[in-house]
């Protein structure tokens, strides 16, 4: 059944994805509506498998909501076959593996492009599926490093750091799945499959602009800049102390600069020619800086902050963690709610899209206890809504399972589970994992 108020209602995702990278991609596939499978292996995917101290539990909850989980040992070749029957009824096979895995596991795109020919195929990866870098291991702070982002992050006289963030990661999740919608696009004007290669190290290249426009406009390679613009090419930008608090300012042009002054009570300055003109502000960097921090190191940050809100000023304040999860604009705009789990962990996540702000439960597929339990449990994936109590999947614990997906055999029962996975590949692709109940968002 596919419900018109999704984009991607109706387009089915076997989703073999791992960590954060490719799980992104596919969140925001799930959140637009689309049918992700997830295809995991023995033990559940990576992330699932970190010491819950690593901080593993809420980075799974927050990535693979309104997924549906099933595990396949693709070493095996009845599983690997039946992870085929299940790409031949997709749109889409996204996977981030090391380059070549999925081809020795017989599951790349070559096979699959076999049994479905306008399949769309992604892979993400760190450096590509080729090139001389193909066969490095590259996990984010790997590619930080490879690709330029340590070098420029930090304190010139400090070594370099890598950013507080996975944005070699993320970045390249968005790329992966801005590849694949305009792979679906390609295909629906032209009815062809498309493969699509992302690399973490070319996701992040274009946001050095700044860092590049410096070092080609100027001899020698940039050096890091701490907190001032990587292009060392606009005045006033960086983060300045209020009693203690920090904020930061950026004025990108002569109409903020002057703006900065009036909030400042320094409108004076407008004709000092050390300032006139963005070329002069930049000359004047640490005259500029000292300028703000005399100002605002005896105010409250607060104070700051609403007089150059209402000077229309470009400014922030310096948040922690855990005053972004309580951001009232964050949470005014749906972005993000607070949650409590089945074991009683409260914390704050996007919303899921089938998931009401009535109903806070993020859910995951469970393991089958027997198999009679998994014969009920995919009967009623395979039929979809209704009441019974097999129909209900379970709160995502640290213990959660995706379903079994495996070669169980007995002379009575037979291959069960196996034409259990069937059955779902030939499925409609309603999901009993999402709930009946209006969208957050799209």
């Amino acid at each position: 059944m596919t419900d018109a108020k999704h984009p991607l209602s109706g387009i089915r995702v076997v989703d073999m994805t791992q960590i954060y990278n490719g799980p992104y991609a596919t969140f925001l596939m799930a959140m637009a509506g689309a049918d992700v499978i997830k295809v995991e292996p023995p033990g559940g995917e990576h992330l699932r498998r970190r010491n819950a101290r690593g901080g593993a539990l809420y980075p799974f909850k927050m990535l693979n909501p309104n997924k549906r989980s099933i595990v396949l040992d693709l070493k095996n070749d009845a599983d690997r076959e039946i992870f085929l029957e299940l790409a031949a009824t997709a749109d889409v096979v996204i996977e981030n593996y090391a380059p070549g895995v999925v081809d020795r596991l017989g599951v790349g795109h070559d096979a699959v492009k076999k049994v479905n020919p306008s399949i769309i195929y992604a892979s993400g990866s760190g450096y590509g599926q080729d090139g001389p870098y193909a066969g490095y291991q590259a996990m984010d702070i790997a590619v930080q490093a490879m690709g330029g982002v340590m070098s420029q992050t930090g304190f010139p006289e400090n070594p370099p750091v890598k950013a507080g963030v996975a944005l070699c990661d993320f970045f390249a999740g968005i790329h992966l799945y801005g590849g694949v919608m305009t792979a679906l696009v390609k295909r629906e004007r032209t009815g062809e499959g498309s493969y699509v290669d992302v690399s973490m190290q070319e996701a992040v290249f274009p946001s050095f602009a700044s860092n590049l426009g410096l070092m080609f406009d100027s001899d020698g390679v940039p050096s890091r800049v701490g907190n001032y613009h990587g292009g060392l090419s606009i005045a006033p930008y960086g983060v300045f102390s209020g009693q203690g608090r920090l904020y930061s300012i950026i004025c990108n042009n002569d109409t903020h600069w002057n703006r900065l002054l009036d909030a400042m009570g320094k409108s004076e300055l407008k004709n000092d020619p050390r300032f006139q003109t963005m070329a002069d502000r930049v000359q004047n960097l640490e005259t500029v800086t000292q300028l703000i921090s005399d100002w605002s190191s005896t105010l409250d940050r607060a104070d700051i902050m609403e007089r150059l809100n209402k000077a229309r000023v470009p400014c922030g304040s310096v948040k922690d963690l855990d005053e972004v999860v309580e951001d009232e604009n964050l949470h005014a705009r749906g972005m993000i709610r607070w949650i409590t789990d089945a074991e009683g962990r409260r914390s704050s996540l996007p919303p899921a899209r089938c998931i009401s702000t009535a109903r806070t439960r993020w859910t995951t597929a469970c393991r089958p206890r027997s198999t009679a339990t998994a014969r009920r449990f995919w009967r009623s994936c395979r039929r979809g809504g209704g009441n019974s109590r097999r129909n209900q999947v379970s709160s995502l614990t640290t213990t959660g399972r995706p379903a079994t997906i495996s070669r169980t055999r007995s002379a009575t029962s037979g291959d069960i589970l196996v034409q259990a996975a069937r059955e779902i590949a030939k499925s409609a692709g309603q999901s009993v994992f999402r709930h009946d109940a209006e969208p957050d968002l799209v």
